[in-house]
């Protein structure tokens, strides 16, 4: 039988932020945090099998899943980074973390400006950067291409789909890979019904980020500075692959990268045999502090 989360909120930065908690609160704390449009219960299975070795507790990323959105639309790295660090206080640290894409990013971030935080950290395919390249200037010309973008959302509508099936069908489309027996939860979870249908519930916003981004050349700086030890993945077959960073083991002091054959972008989804054979022992052995 599954066992059911329970929904919790703390608030960061004046912002609710939900997580779901798989209880065993004696157990050393695990924090799973997802991709850019997607939610926390898309971790469920990953959690139902480690949930009787850890504490484990996943969180929506502001502007997605329950979580609330920020007014002015800003969604930084930074901004994210002390949501995630909430969290952790939270259920206590130092934690350790699985993070995917854009989550993956977040939390490398993260682990480099609080690195007392994270006992151990494993991304998938999230050392690609959705950061301003570093040709470009903030200049006047700059910000107002920024600023015309983020205006541009104002006049955006989210699509509504007549019926979950028809939300399910969009996330087959957008990842063919995934179980069906899993897409049901998926799309209700990710879902929130209005009038006419269901939408997303994620801001569309969230593609604006801010005009005080990170950029992309100092981000290394940030993972030369993590201590704890971090384990890469990456789906075999990911049409992300050649968006990941080329050789991100020079900057991070004790990393090793796994690639899973027969993965795309979602490895958790994709091949969750492969990936907790991976995960097991590395959690197992990160240190009680980093």
């Amino acid at each position: 039988m599954t066992f059911e989360p329970r929904q919790r909120f703390v608030d960061s930065q004046r912002i609710p932020i939900s997580y779901w908690d798989w209880g065993n609160e004696e157990a050393p704390p695990l924090v799973l945090v997802h991709g850019g449009r997607d939610h926390a219960r898309s971790w469920g299975r990953l959690a139902e099998e480690l949930r009787t070795d850890y504490h484990v507790v996943a969180l929506d990323l502001r502007g997605h899943g329950d979580s609330g959105w920020t007014p002015g639309g800003n969604y930084s790295l930074p901004d994210n980074a002390l949501d995630v660090v909430r969290v952790i206080e939270t259920v206590g640290a130092p934690a350790r973390v699985i993070a995917h894409s854009y989550g993956g990013s977040i939390c490398l971030l993260t682990a480099g400006t609080y690195p007392e935080y994270f006992s151990a950290l494993a991304v998938i395919e999230g050392t690609h950067s959705l950061n301003p390249p570093d040709q470009e200037r903030v200049d006047p010309a700059w910000v107002r291409r920024w600023g015309d973008r983020l205006r541009s959302f104002e006049g955006q509508q989210p699509r509504v789909y007549a019926t979950l099936e028809d939300a399910e069908e969009r996330m087959r489309e957008a990842n063919p890979r995934l179980p069906e027996a899993i897409l049901p939860g998926l799309a209700s979870y990710a879902s929130k019904p209005v009038d006419g249908g269901f939408i997303w519930k994620y801001d569309l916003w969230v593609n604006g980020r801010t005009s005080m981004e990170v950029r992309r050349s100092e981000l290394p700086a940030f993972w030369e500075a993590i201590t704890c030890p971090v384990l890469l993945f990456l789906g075999g077959e990911s049409k992300s692959r050649r968006r990941q960073h080329p050789s991100p083991e020079r900057h991070l002091r004790n990393c090793r990268t796994v690639e899973i054959p027969g993965a795309g972008h979602w490895v958790h989804h994709d091949q969750p045999e492969a990936l907790m054979g991976e995960l097991r022992p590395f959690l197992a052995n990160a240190p009680s502090h980093s």
